[in-house]
């Protein structure tokens, strides 16, 4: 009878932490992580829209009042972080839809992309943060 031979399994180390830190993620990664990071952000912060929303609706008195909590420069910095993650998150959703038409979802065009994608929403958030403050 022949004997069978045993192949050797491989053996699959767990990584180390150096090699997770090291690695660079492709611009496409990274916009896609941050559109799931602008997604949980906007969900966190739908209580504070909700309330800003009702202010600004429920008589004069609670207008004013919502002119004075958004004086504030905290305020304004957190109103420019929820700007950022419906601006990202928008321009992220109309990225998935254009690659749902197969456009752009080559190796090469990807990274192009995502670039583009990602500085059309910082130049947007950047003139709503503007706009926020008041220079505009």
């Amino acid at each position: 009878m022949a004997e069978t031979v045993q192949k050797r399994r491989p053996q699959f180390r767990n990584i180390h932490v150096t090699q997770i830190v090291s690695y660079r993620l492709p611009i496409a990664g990274i916009m896609s992580i941050l559109h799931r990071v602008s997604g949980a952000a906007m969900f966190l912060l739908l209580p504070v829209l909700a309330w800003v929303f009702d202010l600004s609706l429920t008589s004069e008195l609670s207008y004013a009042q919502l002119t004075e909590v958004t004086d504030s420069v905290i305020v304004k910095l957190i109103l420019c972080g929820l700007a950022w993650a419906f601006i990202h998150h928008f321009m992220g959703g109309i990225r998935h839809l254009v690659n749902d038409m197969h456009i752009g979802i080559t190796k090469e065009a990807s990274p192009k992309m995502a670039t583009g994608f990602m500085v059309a929403s910082l130049v947007v958030t950047a003139w709503a943060c503007l706009k926020i403050f008041g220079a505009l």
